[in-house]
């Protein structure tokens, strides 16, 4: 068992997940890369189907997912019409989401400056601003 496959059962385990062979095979598509991920599960899905020849369910994908999220291992990026991306990069930063392309893109958070914020409710503070740009060809 290599150090990374140790790596992906810890982080099964932590996240209160059984480490099956299906879920190890998620963990490699999700954190055994250089690069930010971003994915749907439908995404996730066809990924492991077409490039890895795995046969996982939809709901085994989805539970594994929200697990690492729930965990911290994932981040949640909201687009708007129900429409659900994660992110391997769960530091702060900002997005561009392509509209056709439905690519969602880093943006450094020093490239985005907040001026003004409001103020929050009573007894509630701002823990975190993440701003998403939909872009477009002109």
């Amino acid at each position: 068992m290599t150090n990374t496959e140790t790596n992906f059962i810890a982080k099964l385990r932590s996240s209160g997940l059984r480490p099956t062979k299906q879920r190890i095979k998620i963990c490699k598509v999700l954190f055994n890369r250089d690069k930010t991920f971003h994915f749907s599960i439908n995404d996730l899905t066809n990924i492991l189907q077409n490039q890895y020849n795995q046969k996982i369910s939809i709901a085994t994908v989805y539970n594994t997912v929200h697990a690492f999220l729930k965990k911290g291992y994932l981040k949640e990026i909201n687009i708007g019409n129900d429409m659900s991306y994660f992110d391997t990069n769960t530091t702060s930063h900002h997005h561009f989401y392509d509209e056709q392309t439905k690519e969602l893109i880093d943006i450094n958070s020093q490239e985005v400056e907040i001026k003004k914020t409001p103020t929050p409710p009573n007894g509630k503070k701002i823990e975190d601003v993440e701003v998403t740009f939909k872009i477009s060809k002109n």
